[in-house]
């Protein structure tokens, strides 16, 4: 029974001491890992794409100049204009292009400007303020050829850069003169001219779905100029008036569809590119020591104690009598 006590000590605290060096030792610390960083998503844009085009704006007019063109009966009269002005105006493009790639693209348009008043007015004399006052009308059409650069989607955002070159067709319409302190008057002849035009445009694409498109857009544009002749009522020679530097701040709204048309969006992930990181640090809580239950063994039996045995005399025992105290 003392044996098996002993084995079973012996057992528990090897148990016990195998834990303590265990908790004891160092830990490994971490090492650097290769961790990726997340695949940038693009849109896939197919090459050679064909697309169609609407533009809607206001155009913030510039101020123009205006120089009096006199007949040989009116040279030297000293006529000049002190002041001259035009509204804004709305447009309309549309036009057809073709995208080379995904950054690069071309289109031709062609647009229309609504009509915006003209006012202008011209003094002989200073003094007495004799002169004309000139009401009109101006509306052009014109034809760009654009040229655009993009610089990436990002968000199916894609910021781009242009340049445009081409004609505008210009009207100066229902031009009238009136005399200022005399009884002339005149009406315009309607005059079209043709001039070149140029373009400059910054804008934002928004991609909708793979093919449609919406565009915000800037762009600054001249469109050459316009002479008309005005003729005279009342005995006055016809003069001209050439209205040049025509240009204008367009802010536009568009839409590219693209061929072929075909809804949803595609998207393909961009090769990702491997970056070694370096884990936190990490503290690990030492391993918990347990202690063996107690083994409880069954008490040993009670032996019972042997009492000691009274020796008996082995002589006959003479009683006592108590001693008498008589005499």
């Amino acid at each position: 029974m003392v044996s098996v006590r002993l084995l079973i000590s012996a057992a528990a605290a090897t148990v016990v001491s195998t834990a303590v060096f265990a908790a004891d030792m160092p830990q490994p610390l971490p090492q650097p890992q290769l961790a990726y960083q997340p695949p940038l998503m693009v849109m896939e844009q197919p090459e050679g794409a064909w697309y169609l085009r609407g533009d809607i704006g206001v155009g913030i007019t510039n101020q123009f100049d205006l120089t009096y063109l006199p007949s040989p009966p009116d040279v030297g009269n000293g006529f000049v204009f002190d002041q001259h002005s035009w509204a804004d105006t709305v447009f309309f493009d549309a036009g057809v292009g073709y995208e080379f790639n995904n950054w690069l693209r071309f289109d031709v348009t062609a647009g229309y400007r609504d009509r915006t008043q003209v006012n202008a007015r011209g003094v002989y004399n200073p003094v007495t303020g004799q002169g004309d006052s000139y009401q009109g009308y101006l509306r052009s059409w014109v034809v760009l050829a654009n040229a655009y650069v993009d610089f990436g989607t990002w968000n199916c955002l894609t910021p781009f850069l242009g340049v445009g070159i081409g004609g505008a067709y210009n009207q100066m319409a229902d031009l009238v003169d009136m005399g200022i302190g005399t009884t002339g008057a005149g009406f315009g002849s309607n005059s079209t001219n043709l001039s070149p035009a140029y373009a400059f445009y910054a804008g934002l694409d928004y991609d909708v779905t793979k093919n449609f498109i919406v565009e915000l857009s800037y762009r600054y544009l001249n469109y050459g100029a316009v002479t008309d002749t005005v003729d005279c009522v009342g005995g006055c020679s016809p003069d001209s008036y050439k209205f040049s530097s025509l240009s204008s701040n367009d802010f536009m709204l568009g839409m590219r569809w693209r061929f072929p048309i075909d809804s949803g969006m595609t998207y393909v992930q961009a090769q990702p590119a491997s970056v070694m990181v370096q884990p936190a640090p990490v503290y690990t809580q030492p391993a918990p020591v347990y202690q063996p239950a107690p083994v409880y063994q069954p008490a040993p039996p009670m032996v019972p104690q042997q009492q000691p045995m009274m020796l008996q005399p082995q002589y006959p025992v003479q009683p006592q009598y108590p001693l008498s105290t008589r005499g």
